[in-house]
């Protein structure tokens, strides 16, 4: 079972801050705001991406994550420099890579990952007496 270390924890904390500033610029149309904030966002995507690389499950999302959030930048941009409609539907290139991450770990990667996981049974036996001194 993996658990986050606490020092990435902290930024992931950092990185869902980040992205509410973001996302919160875009609705509110703050424009220089929201583009400034692509670039601490993505850049602790991509950290948490980095350090999460040797375990492929949480590579494999944290990939998709990052994509994810090169298409809402992308998004977000074009509605605030004001490109045309159409420019929008180039964001499901991103998407669809993020997508793409997640079906692969789950079609191939994690089932590979099962069959091969071993378990470990471990049996001890402990003499009545000591259950007994144990209660008193």
């Amino acid at each position: 079972m993996y658990s986050i270390p606490e020092k990435f924890r902290k930024i992931e904390n950092l990185h869902i801050l980040f992205w509410l500033i973001k996302d919160m610029s875009w609705a509110m149309l703050w424009k220089p705001l929201g583009i400034l904030m692509i670039i601490p966002t993505l850049t602790v995507a991509l950290l948490i991406t980095w350090q999460t690389r040797k375990l492929k499950s949480e590579l494999y999302h944290n990939l998709a994550v990052a994509f994810w959030i090169i298409a809402n930048c992308y998004w977000m941009s074009v509605e605030f420099l004001e490109a045309p409609d159409y420019y929008r539907y180039f964001a499901a290139i991103p998407f669809t890579i993020g997508f793409l991450f997640i079906a692969s770990y789950y079609i191939f990667i994690r089932p590979t990952e099962e069959k091969n996981q071993k378990t470990v049974t471990i049996s001890i036996d402990v003499p009545e007496d000591t259950l007994h001194l144990s209660n008193t």
